[in-house]
């Protein structure tokens, strides 16, 4: 279609409205603008097309011939148009609320917490994806993302969920009973670092920690990291909203951590896109920290 042979949409939608009221007030208070911008319009279509459209008929207007034939056309198709965007919204509303968070996230915090939301909210359907890579929300077709970082992505909306830190954890079996409260309490010991992320390995190297002096190895993921450290594989680096179930319960013991101002795990969406469903689990995912 050559959109050039036809008058503008704003045009046609401003006749298809004044042949529907009788008059340019009405078709003007109808679209919000005001009575020339829509006998504009109309004036213009008329000059495109070489015929009239509309007369004055008493104190309304009256369709011409070719107004009439015109005017049915368009009321098919915004009539069309109308059902095509309230169908596409119906599906928005009713399919899962679509999320992507890393894989160690997902399972050490969300995860846990998500019977809670199920049995509060049963019709409410999620679908997580939990993947390494940065998705591009709009393009993938996500509605949310959960995010680790300083909530500074461009051209979108970011929301701090759960502020992190760097927190040393170890096993109570690894430090069979030794007092751990500094980098120096823990400098023998065998130490575990995620491959991809070295923000931990960073961190300790400049909070003290002699790595020549120390056994380091380093796995593929958090959630191979997590499961070592708790076995008492090694000492590591983690947020300790990852592990805050593990100290509280006494599986891990939290040797120091430090803070980072604003670095955190942030709730991420393109900038007023989120659907009725999706602005629930935001709320509800908040009320999870509050």
């Amino acid at each position: 279609m050559d959109w050039r042979d036809i008058p503008s949409l704003a045009a046609l939608r401003a006749f298809e409205a004044a042949a529907r009221a009788g008059t340019f007030s009405e078709a003007a208070r109808e679209l919000n603008v005001t009575h020339a911008a829509v006998a504009q319009h109309v004036r213009a279509i008329e000059a495109q097309l070489g015929t009239s459209l509309l007369v004055r008929a008493g104190r309304g207007l009256a369709l011409t011939d070719a107004g009439h034939r015109l005017a049915a056309s368009l009321s098919d198709g915004f009539g069309m148009i109308t059902s095509g965007v309230r169908a596409i919204a119906a599906d928005v509303a009713d399919r899962p609320v679509a999320i992507t968070v890393t894989p160690s996230f997902a399972e050490n915090w969300l995860m846990p917490r998500l019977a809670g939301f199920w049995a509060t909210y049963p019709g409410l359907g999620l679908s997580i994806n939990p993947d390494m890579d940065v998705a591009d929300l709009r393009r993938d077709g996500f509605d949310m993302a959960i995010r680790y970082g300083m909530g500074d992505w461009p051209g979108l909306e970011a929301e701090l969920l759960i502020e992190a830190d760097y927190t040393v954890v170890a096993a109570p079996s690894l430090l069979q009973g030794r007092p751990a409260q500094t980098l120096a309490d823990v400098q023998n010991l065998p130490w575990l670092f995620e491959v991809v992320h070295r923000e931990a390995r960073r961190w300790v190297t400049a909070s003290g920690l002699d790595m020549a002096c120390c056994q380091a190895n380093e796995v593929a993921t958090l959630s191979m990291l997590l499961s070592a450290v708790r076995a008492g594989g090694g000492v590591s680096v983690v947020s300790s909203a990852l592990v805050a179930d593990d100290i509280a319960s006494g599986k891990l013991i939290a040797v120091m951590s430090e803070r980072r101002d604003g670095l955190g795990y942030y709730i991420v969406h393109p900038p007023g896109t989120l659907s009725a469903r999706a602005k629930t689990f935001k709320r509800w995912l908040l009320g999870q920290t509050a």
